[in-house]
């Protein structure tokens, strides 16, 4: 059977090394970072990974049935959003912020398909830090998977569409690796009234 590869598209040096080391830097500082509950399978956990939710008033995010209000835009990351208007054409309202502390941080199968994220917008993810694997798998058959290594100041775009088809993952690893921070800026829309809005 042949595989059908999603249609991504990779940038690597998107941000050129100076410029992505500095970004790095300033964002371990900058981003308050928490260390949310999960809900995974009937219980709540703590997740693997540090993060925070960053965008325009209006772009509260919901996760594991808990509403995130958005904590305001750090000047570094205003910065990168203008950039990624002009390059991309698309204006995102806001964005996931996770930071892997090494390869005991991951992320499990999952798609980016939230009612309230627009799935008529593409959704782009930003790597600084450590190049971490990063796999994909068709929803309807989880035999055809892809696999890519996110590198420090790549670009990754996934376009309108991909999240209804494909989930994508972060697997763990017994390697020695260092930290990674992703940034996955989205376009939010109207808040869903099915999901509690208490901030956290």
């Amino acid at each position: 059977m042949s595989l059908e590869k999603p249609s991504w598209h990779y940038t690597r040096g998107w941000l050129d090394r100076p410029a992505a080391d500095a970004l790095f830097e300033k964002l371990i500082v900058d981003v308050p970072w928490e260390r949310h509950r999960i809900r995974l399978f009937g219980r709540e956990i703590e997740a693997p990974r540090l993060s925070c939710w960053i965008g325009d008033p209006d772009a509260g995010y919901p996760y594991s049935r808990v509403w995130y209000a958005p904590r305001s835009w750090p000047e570094a990351l205003r910065a990168l959003r203008a950039r990624l208007r002009e390059d991309t054409g698309f204006d995102f309202n806001g964005v996931l912020a996770n930071r892997y502390r090494g390869g005991a941080d991951g992320m499990g199968w999952h798609s980016d398909d939230e009612p309230e994220i627009d799935a008529n917008a593409p959704i782009a993810s930003v790597s600084l830090g450590a190049t971490r694997r990063f796999v994909l798998r068709r929803r309807d058959d989880h035999a055809d998977k892809h696999a890519i290594d996110l590198e420090h100041g790549s670009l990754l775009l996934m376009p309108p569409g991909m999240q209804r088809d494909w989930q994508h993952a972060l697997p763990k690893t017994a390697r020695a690796v260092g930290e990674r921070i992703n940034l996955t800026f989205r376009k939010i829309l109207a808040r869903h009234p099915g999901v509690s809005q208490d901030p956290v």
